[in-house]
């Protein structure tokens, strides 16, 4: 007896559009984790929303100036940031010269290749401009910008 196989056409079909469905239902749920942790984030550092509409004047003013303060901190700590990275960037340049010293190895810069016949061949056409140039000039007769002395 030749036994039939495990999988039918059918079963195979339906197997695939099981896993079709838990992966759209897990693809489903990462995203809303991610949406929730962003949200967390976002709150975390920004903190909640003010009530801007309903606040009385002198509310405003302290609002205006915790936004004002948490944005003079966070300008602060980014130039901050920016300066240590570039004292360390300077440092990292220092010591990779440093290094390249003491090995006595030094970085060679790549070089263009050239070729050797382009200059000459315009060395040659410089020439040939130059002599075609010198044969074009018209001669001048002295004799027509000297001034007679007769007719003055």
């Amino acid at each position: 007896k030749s036994k039939k196989g495990f999988m039918t056409p059918e079963r195979k079909k339906k197997l695939r559009l099981l896993l079709r469905k838990k992966a759209a239902e897990e693809l489903k749920k990462e995203q809303e984790r991610k949406a929730q942790e962003r949200r967390k984030v976002i709150d975390e550092r920004c903190g909640q929303p003010k009530d801007l509409d309903n606040a009385s004047e002198e509310q405003l003013k302290q609002i205006c100036k915790e936004y004002f303060d948490r944005m003079y901190l966070c300008e602060s700590q980014k130039y901050d940031m920016e300066f240590e990275v570039r004292k360390r960037d300077f440092e990292i340049n220092e010591l990779n010269i440093a290094v390249n010293d003491l090995r006595g190895k030094f970085i060679k810069p790549t070089l263009k290749k050239v070729s050797k016949y382009e200059n000459k061949f315009a060395k040659l056409q410089k020439k040939a401009a130059e002599f075609n140039f010198r044969n074009q000039l018209k001669t001048v007769k002295k004799k027509e910008f000297t001034m007679e002395d007769d007719e003055a």
